[in-house]
Order: C-alpha cells, then structure tokens, then sequence
C-alpha cells in the first residue's frame, strides 16, 4: 500500500458570479470553519466577472490578513469551472476543497471533507442529503448524473455538488489538460487512485435566484455528452444505418401496398410520403448538429486561447518567487 502524504495546508475555492447578498456570510462561515482546521489554510476567492458589489466585498475580505482571503479577479465571465480552474492555479495547498457560494452546502462542511481525505482518498466527493431543490433540477441533475456514471463507468452519486476536496496531484493533473470545455469532477475522477463519497447537509438558497437556467443546464447538458465521449457519433451512424433500412424497407411496402389496394388507401400517398420526408430530415438535423458540437470543440481547442485572463490577484501573501513559478 503506497504511502499517504499528510495534510500541511488546505485550500478552499470559491467561484463568485453576482452574490453580493451571501457573501459577507460565505466569508464569516468559511473562515469559521477553517479556523477548526489543524492545518494551515487559505480561502481563495474567484470572481466570475460580476457585475455587482461582490468585487468591493472580495476586495474588502481579502484586504485583512487575519482573514487568509485571496481574491482572483477575472475580467469577465467564464464560467464556473473555469473559475475555479483559474483558482486552483493560485491555490498553494495540499488538499483543494471547492465550494459554491450560494452557501446551499455549508462551509461547516469542510473539516469533514479534510478528515476523510486524510484516510487517503485522492478525491473526495458529496452527496446533497434531503436536496432543498425544486423538482425539476432534482430530475435534471438525476439524469445527468445517470449519463455521466454510464459514459465514465466511475459510480459516484452526485456529480453537480461542487463542495468536493481534492488532493494536490489531482489538481496539478487537471491543470496540464488543455481541453476548453472542462467538468471538473469528471475530469477529476479520472486522475484519483482511490476516491469516496460522503453525504453533507444542503440549505435552501436564501440569497438571489439560481445562476442555472433551463437554457444553462441544456447547454450543461451537450458539454457533457461531448467532452465525455464520442459514442453520440458512433451512435449516430448507428440510428443512420437503422433509418436508411426502415426507409427501404417502407419503400418496398409502399410499393406493394399501393399495386395491391391502388394509391386511395393512403390520399394517393401524399401523407406517408411527408411522414418520411419528415423523417429524414429530422434525423439529419440532429446529425449536423451533432458534428457541428464536436468541430466547434475542435476549432476551440485549436485556436487555443487560455480558459481565462486574470485582471487581479488580491491579498496573495506568498512569497514573491513562489508566485513567479506559476
């Protein structure tokens, strides 16, 4: 059994995008809970371009070094895991914990998270017990996580819960991936030697409204499928070969049938031949727009422009060489 290296400093990472409201309680609670911590920590702060006061906040926390508060300012929205990809390039400890702000998984969660990895886990995951959640992202989170654990084959119950700790080699594996569209946890899972999942409260939002839309979580949806695999292309050659024989096969009925009964039967065919007109089509829509998903990843990826810029790194009190290794 390969030795496990203990826990010197922690780092928390947390995506900020408009949460002016939770934020001066996300900071209050997360410091609470780190200071339970026999390790040293630090508590980095991204700021996914927003657009209200979360900046002076971020700022205004990070600017007090009892606080251990960095503030990574982006210079606009990118996303949340680029976010948090653009924290973990800062972060310095040996075990990274991520944290959404809506503080619908409490902070006091974290020293949990550190004990477990402690046991070796190389990624430990969360599962939202008695999820405060309306019904419909309830199903829509169900079903992604049932086309994430059939595409990846790794069994973890809850891929949307972001409060999830990770150790140093782990993030260090995930930085040397060039991919644009980026799903952390997945991506994570594929680096762990030993993962885990324990299940952590979860709040109702009492700040704001959700930053997922129905729009977002379609789009969630299609970055999954197509940065997980190309089985939908596979697939789609597949429904293709299936459709091209019905078409035949239909053809020769149509044929027979109108010799045998003559063309009253069906409105002189005019509607079958809509219905399969209708067909194809149909099918070849969905093909293009399969194809057109993965060229578009393709000229993303190589135009190959960085994830995000930093315009601003508040309160990083390293030392000036460590900073100039990133």
């Amino acid at each position: 059994m390969s030795r496990v290296e203990p826990i010197q400093k922690v780092s928390v990472v947390i995506p900020v995008f408009n949460e002016q409201q939770s934020l001066p309680v996300l900071i209050t609670r997360t410091v609470a809970a780190c200071r339970q911590l026999a390790q040293d920590y630090e508590i980095i702060l991204v700021d996914d371009g927003s657009t209200d006061d979360s900046v002076a906040l971020m700022t205004q926390a990070a600017e007090q070094p009892e606080n251990q508060v960095i503030a990574v300012l982006l210079n606009r929205n990118y996303g949340q895991h680029s976010a948090i990809m653009a924290g973990f390039i800062q972060a310095s400890g040996d075990l990274i914990i991520t944290l959404d702000a809506d503080l619908q998984n409490p902070p006091e969660e974290i020293p949990r998270l550190v004990s477990v990895a402690e046991e070796g886990y190389d990624v430990v995951g969360s599962v939202r017990a008695h999820r405060q959640d309306s019904w419909f992202r309830k199903f829509a989170s169900r079903m992604i996580n049932m086309m994430i654990q059939r595409a990846t084959g790794k069994a973890m119950g809850d891929y949307g819960c972001m409060l999830r700790a990770y150790r140093r080699q782990v993030v260090d594996a995930m930085l040397h991936c060039h991919e644009r569209s980026t799903f952390i946890p997945i991506l994570a899972n594929s680096f762990a030697r030993r993962a885990t999942e324990i299940e952590v409260a979860h709040a109702e939002r009492e700040f704001g409204d959700s930053k997922y839309s129905l729009f977002k979580l379609i789009n969630l949806m299609y970055d999954l499928v197509t940065c997980l695999t190309t089985t939908p292309l596979r697939l789609l050659s597949v429904v293709g070969s299936v459709i091209a024989i019905s078409g035949f096969t239909l053809s020769v009925i149509l044929v027979a049938m109108r010799l045998l009964l003559g063309p009253v039967w069906a409105a002189d065919g005019v509607f079958t031949l809509f219905a399969v007109l209708f067909t194809f089509i149909g099918a070849q829509f969905v093909g293009m727009g399969l194809l057109g998903e993965y060229i578009g990843r393709i000229y993303n990826d190589v135009r190959a422009r960085p994830r995000y810029f930093v315009q601003q790194v508040i309160g990083d009190r390293r030392p000036p060489a460590a900073q100039e290794e990133e």
